[in-house]
C-alpha cells in the first residue's frame, strides 16, 4: 500500500501487537509470516480470525496450515480471482 509502514521484528509478539494496534487506530491488523507466526499470536490470545486463500496447486504431500491446534469456525467462503478464500474466526 502506498505510504504503508513495514517493519521486521523478532521476539515476543505481545509488545509488537500492542505497538501495531496503536498504530492501526482500531483498524484491522494483517499478520504475514506463516503458520508459526500466526500460531504465536494465537498462543498469546491475540488472533481473532484466519483468512486462508487456496491456490490450485497439486501437492505430493500435505502440511498443516498452522503448527499447532486451533479451534476455528468457518465464517465466510468466497473467491478472489483464481483463489478460493475462507475466513475463519478463532474460537476461544
Amino acid at each position: 500500500m502506498p505510504g504503508a509502514t513495514v517493519k521486521f521484528v523478532q521476539g515476543d509478539v505481545s509488545p509488537v501487537h500492542a505497538e501495531m494496534a496503536a498504530a492501526a487506530a482500531d483498524r484491522n491488523l494483517w499478520i504475514v509470516g506463516g503458520g508459526d507466526l500466526a500460531g504465536q499470536f494465537a498462543d498469546a490470545g491475540l488472533l481473532d480470525e484466519v483468512i486462508v486463500s487456496v491456490a490450485p496447486v497439486t501437492l505430493g504431500g500435505g502440511a498443516p496450515l498452522l503448527p499447532r491446534h486451533l479451534e476455528l469456525r468457518l465464517e465466510e467462503v468466497g473467491r478472489n480471482g483464481d483463489f478460493a478464500a475462507a475466513r475463519y474466526s478463532v474460537v476461544r
